[in-house]
């Protein structure tokens, strides 16, 4: 698999785009039953879309496709991914189709409560999309979700035949859709909710065990929050610890993950170090309010990498 670096190759990003509002909770106060927001923000977002912002916040290069409606709230969103610095050119904008919307209220211990709705019209077609560019090597990677799993499968497959890394974000879409993409996939990471609805319960080294015997070609891996990440290598389940942080907001924390590791990947980062880069992104998301606002920057990183290296055993 070659290596190219997200500073002079954007990673490409395919998957879905909506326009959120995020609610931060205030602390109930006496005997009252309501919980007023303490914060509002509305910005444009999805899984890989967020994803592709943290690639751009660590200072790499992202490009998102998508297929949103042609409507108010689809123009805001991809006008605010523009803004976070992504390339949306090939984003098809659909006639008589209603934009993605969802609404995320951060509760008193960081965790969200999601709604979102998409128009069951958006069509599945991929003709037109630059598959072309792909094949050209003008990209480092491509990072997908099961939102648009036609056009996941078909950057996929372009990726591989380039021989560039493709990460899937295993949780995004119906079981067998995602089953179908992994086969496509260099990397495919899971939630702990995700891989076990895929592989059953049971140990996270038997569930990495299992995934990998239905993978045997894909690095497989899972996100369990405050415990870190955890993948199968050589037979073995590897860990990376997260950071020890106050979180105020885990919203996005994934996509902040999986950016974060795409551009490890390109970056040449073997996979201890790409996971506990992904891991400290993730981290020091948690602790900022906003969705995929909080993902760090390079600097930011830079300064937890050396302060996790430097509490390390020698």
């Amino acid at each position: 698999m070659s290596i190219t670096s997200s500073k002079t190759k954007p990673i490409l990003c395919v998957g879905a785009s909506t326009w959120t509002t995020i609610f931060g909770a205030s602390p109930l106060s006496g005997a009252t039953t309501q919980t007023p927001p303490s914060d509002a923000l509305r910005m444009g977002e999805g899984r890989s879309a967020s994803a592709a912002c943290a690639v751009v916040q660590l200072g790499g290069r992202a490009e998102f496709w998508g297929r949103v409606g042609n409507d108010a709230n689809s123009c805001d969103a991809v006008a605010s991914l523009v803004d976070a610095g992504l390339d949306c050119s090939s984003v098809r904008f659909i006639d008589g189709v209603r934009g993605s919307t969802s609404t995320v209220i951060i509760d008193r211990t960081g965790e969200p409560v999601v709604n979102t709705e998409h128009d069951s019209a958006l069509p599945s077609d991929t003709s037109g999309l630059p598959s072309e560019r792909i094949a050209r090597g003008e990209f480092a990677a491509v990072l997908a979700d099961g939102h648009w799993p036609e056009a996941a499968a078909v950057a996929f497959a372009a990726a591989r035949a380039a021989g560039i890394p493709r990460i899937l974000d295993a949780d995004a879409g119906p079981a067998d859709v995602l089953q179908e993409l992994s086969a496509y996939a260099s990397h495919v990471l899971y939630s702990a909710s995700g891989l076990e609805a895929r592989v059953g319960p049971g140990a996270v080294s038997a569930q990495l065990a299992r995934a990998q015997r239905a993978l045997p070609r894909a690095r497989v891996g899972v996100t369990r929050g405050a415990d870190g990440f955890y993948w199968a290598e050589n037979g073995e389940t590897k860990h990376a610890p997260a950071v020890d942080v106050a979180a105020i907001d885990t919203y996005a924390a994934g996509s902040v993950f999986r950016g974060a590791y795409a551009v490890a990947l390109t970056e040449g980062m073997d996979s201890e170090a790409a996971a506990q880069f992904a891991c400290i992104a993730a981290s020091l998301k948690c602790s900022v309010f906003g969705g995929r606002l909080g993902a760090p920057d390079r600097e930011t990183m830079e300064r937890a990498l050396a302060m996790t290296n430097a509490l390390e055993p020698a």
